[in-house]
């Protein structure tokens, strides 16, 4: 039975979130079934951590906000009385307490005696490949040891809600591709309704069921990761997942954007929006003999390494990103200011409803 067939029973969250402050106003509506994770994206400032904070009673609910848990409704709880379990960005472990002890935690305040809080807060750690550190206390384990420490704390009350806010952020690159993949295996383990903040475009993708995209306190996308990737709605989300995107008129398999009039493979009609990964941007420093179409001229506004090769910037209009290898930037002579062609094949493009 997939997360979707499981919300259909009428378990999972249903929440409409309301919060308002002086100069900004979340309104987002949100769902999660039984075994999905949902992750929230957006930039700084989008009312992403508003919206787990939310949900986690940490901030109070604006006129016509509501939340329902497996068909309760979990607004009217106070934060520490929800069926919630929370992993802090920073982890947040009782520097004075053990592993275990952490873990077990959430089970005593929730009144549960000592013995069995400690009997599950062992399981947990075992669990999470900890049993060897039940003793140790938080400054004695690496950050990626920590972190499962957090993740089990927060399973240890038997959540039905897990809200994770950025997880991985505290991790260097190495242990974060470690626990980034331990962390998926938990979660599909869990078989709550699980929330995700995060703005790492590869954890989202790596560990979400589905992303929810929020920009200036609204829902902006939302889908199954590759199919927020394959059609981004909103420049953030295009560079998110490193496209390059304009919005134009379709008119068959031609899309206008300003001056530029882009071939597609698509054939549509009316508002329309085309994208291109940077490296099927070609760069010329003449203009290229042949169709007239998805080419226009730009100005280099800068080079950046990027993977294994050079990301120019380049400005329009439309502005736009190539990628090229350290040898074209050489053959070329690319350099900041210049004036260059831009072409991209039309079967390199992808174009879709606006």
């Amino acid at each position: 039975m997939t997360a979707g067939d499981r919300g259909a029973e009428g378990g999972g969250l249903r929440a409409r979130l309301i919060v308002e402050r002086a100069a900004f106003r979340l309104s987002v509506d949100l769902e999660a079934a039984p075994g999905e994770v949902v992750a929230l994206l957006g930039p700084n400032g989008a009312g992403k951590t508003t919206a787990l904070r939310a949900l986690a009673g940490l901030a109070a609910l604006g006129e016509g906000g509501s939340i329902d848990l497996d068909g309760e409704p979990l607004h009217t709880l106070p934060a520490e009385r929800r069926p919630i379990g929370v992993v802090f960005q920073d982890y947040l472990l009782f520097p004075h307490l053990s592993a275990l002890d952490n873990v077990a935690f959430g089970p005593r305040c929730r009144g549960v005696p000592k013995a069995e809080a400690r009997r599950r807060a062992a399981a947990l750690l075992d669990r999470v490949g900890l049993a060897g550190h039940a003793a140790a206390r938080p400054r004695q384990l690496s950050g990626g040891q920590a972190q499962r420490v957090a993740l089990a704390r927060a399973l240890a009350v038997r959540p039905r809600l897990l809200l994770l806010d950025e997880p991985l952020a505290a991790l260097d690159a190495h242990t974060r591709l470690e626990i980034r993949s331990e962390l998926r295996r938990h979660l599909a383990g869990f078989d709550g309704a699980t929330v995700l903040v995060t703005h790492d475009a590869l954890d989202a993708m790596v560990l979400a069921d589905r992303l929810v995209v929020i920009e200036n306190g609204a829902v902006v996308q939302q889908g199954p990761p590759a199919e927020v990737a394959r059609r981004p709605q909103t420049d953030y989300v295009a560079r998110l997942v490193g496209l390059n995107l304009y919005r134009g008129t379709a008119d068959g398999h031609l899309v206008t954007v300003g001056d530029v009039v882009f071939s597609v493979a698509e054939r549509l009609s009316g508002p329309a929006f085309v994208a291109f990964s940077p490296a099927a941007v070609a760069l010329y420093r003449s203009r290229p003999d042949g169709t007239p179409r998805n080419l226009w001229r730009c100005r280099i506004e800068g080079l950046e390494p990027h993977g294994d090769g050079i990301r120019v910037h380049l400005e329009g209009p439309p502005s736009v990103a190539a990628d090229v290898t350290p040898a074209a930037v050489v053959d070329l002579d690319l350099g900041r200011g210049q004036e260059v062609w831009a072409v991209v094949k039309a079967t390199e493009t992808h174009a879709y409803p606006a």
